[in-house]
């Protein structure tokens, strides 16, 4: 049983992990990117276990904060290498439920626009 401790640190724990992920994303160059989630653990210096779990916490609270403040997906520069360069499913179902993706662009063409819009915006040339 998890008790309201816990649970608040846990919530500290994946904050702090959006922060940390943000700055990293943000001090890439832009050729580097898009970068896969296992090379953006990997480089976040994530341990098992739940480590790919951790991450997309992590994603969805920026995507969350993204669209709370009107700008691009900084969690649109992550890609599955196993889905052929975009994210994965979640990223898209999250997309929807923010009301930032819909049904008139296919995920591919929304997700190219998102990761231009993301570069432009966070990333420094």
């Amino acid at each position: 049983m998890s008790n309201a401790n816990e649970t608040d640190a846990s919530d500290a724990d994946d904050r702090a992990l959006a922060a940390r992920l943000r700055d990293v994303l943000c001090a890439m160059p832009a050729e580097a990117l898009p970068i896969t989630y296992k090379a953006l653990a990997k480089q976040l210096e994530l341990r098992p276990p739940h480590t790919i779990h951790r991450l997309t916490t992590a994603l969805e609270i920026t995507m969350r904060e993204d669209v709370a403040n009107d700008e691009p997906m900084i969690a649109a520069l992550v890609v599955s290498r196993w889905r052929g360069g975009v994210p994965a499913p979640g990223f898209f179902a999250l997309a929807t439920a923010l009301g930032r993706h819909g049904a008139a662009h296919p995920d591919a063409e929304f997700h190219r626009q998102e990761r231009t819009a993301a570069v432009a915006h966070w990333i420094s040339s």
